[in-house]
């Protein structure tokens, strides 16, 4: 594993970012502008530290505490924000503007700042006011109802969908364009980025193929969602799985080899009616090895065909050490900066901070 250094550096190096502490999408924006070089500096709320589960999202910060309830200490972070580029928050609509951290009273303190604001449901809207998580934002886009198996229900797939995809990832989406913008007009302006959103962003080839009539709204039907045999897991002799996507004919040709296949006599490959029999073909085959000894007759393929890992053995594997792909920072492995720039690399992050740091001492200059 490398170890953190304390050199800023990457293509967003100078640019100044304001994080109101929150949870989720929020600190994972800050955190990947930090690790894109950004002077990220974390407002959270006195007695925080040392934090837990949410800790290692602190990396490459710096962290500044104040009670967003005191005038005094609204009128320290407008301070701050005078000095930024970027304000990143997460409070439901309307929240910021109560507690006079709003984005009129801080694009009147400066007409430059990039505001960026996530939630879940969105600036307006009906149901913009009312709590969720992930899971709920994906419901109503119809793309928690796709996953899953077919006669089964349907499987949150952790909350990438509508926390990080759909949110975080949006979120720099929409500031670094604010940013590029403002180069032209040198003014800034307010972001909504939504979860709900970006997951209707995330899902547009399923929107596409359904318009084409090429998606079922019965899940576990169609080409993506283990409707085809060969775009699904299977488990192998030692109670393992190997993961099976050859969608193209050359690399389902591929896996055929691999498996000890003849093809002649099978269902064409994209036959919906011959699925379950090629489904219990290959389900016989895997069980017959472990999954490492599949995993050694495929690596070198491109029968897109790869063993499904553990985050634990993720850490051990070769293509990902190979990259540097995982990093270790205060005792916790997690991933490395990414993308990666050739000109205007980033450093690795710095460990998340022990204590708080002087607000009037940040931004000095």
């Amino acid at each position: 594993m490398s170890t953190p250094s304390t050199a800023k550096q990457g293509p967003l190096a100078g640019v100044r970012v304001v994080e109101l502490a929150g949870i989720g999408p929020g600190p994972h924006a800050a955190l990947l502008l930090a690790d894109l070089g950004a002077d990220v500096v974390r407002v959270q709320r006195p007695n925080q530290f040392p934090g837990f589960m949410e800790r290692p999202q602190w990396r490459g910060r710096t962290i500044v505490e104040a009670n967003l309830k005191d005038p005094a200490d609204i009128e320290k972070v407008l301070g701050l924000v005078e000095k930024a580029d970027v304000l990143i928050e997460g409070f439901r609509p309307g929240v910021t503007e109560r507690m006079g951290l709003g984005p009129e009273t801080a694009l009147e303190r400066n007409p430059r700042l990039v505001y960026g604001r996530m939630t879940g449901w969105g600036q307006d809207g009906p149901m913009a006011d009312r709590a969720g998580h992930d899971i709920n934002y994906i419901s109503l886009t119809g793309v928690l109802n796709a996953i899953g198996r077919k006669g089964e229900r349907p499987v949150p797939p952790l909350n990438m969908v509508g926390d990080f995809g759909g949110g975080s990832m949006f979120l720099v989406f929409g500031i670094l364009a604010a940013l590029v913008e403002r180069q032209n007009s040198g003014k800034g302006q307010v972001i909504d980025s939504a979860m709900i959103d970006g997951a209707l962003a995330l899902s547009h080839m399923i929107w596409g193929m359904k318009g084409m009539g090429l998606w079922s709204d019965e899940r576990g039907t169609n080409l993506l969602d283990t409707g085809m045999a060969f775009y699904d897991t299977y488990e192998t002799s030692d109670g393992k799985y190997m993961a099976v996507g050859c969608i193209e004919p050359q690399f389902y040709a591929e896996m055929l080899k691999g498996l000890e296949i003849d093809s002649e006599g099978l269902p064409f490959q994209l036959d919906p009616n011959g699925q379950d029999q090629l489904r219990k073909l290959f389900t016989e085959k895997f069980k017959t090895r472990t999954r490492d000894e599949w995993w050694a007759i495929f690596e070198n393929t491109d029968a897109c065909t790869t063993p499904v890992l553990t985050f634990t053995e993720a850490e051990q594997n070769p293509h990902i050490v190979a990259r540097s792909g995982l990093i270790e920072i205060d005792g916790v492995v997690q991933h490395a900066p990414a993308p990666r720039f050739s000109r205007t690399p980033g450093g690795i992050p710095t460990p998340p901070p022990n204590a708080g740091t002087p607000i009037e001492s940040v931004w000095a200059d």
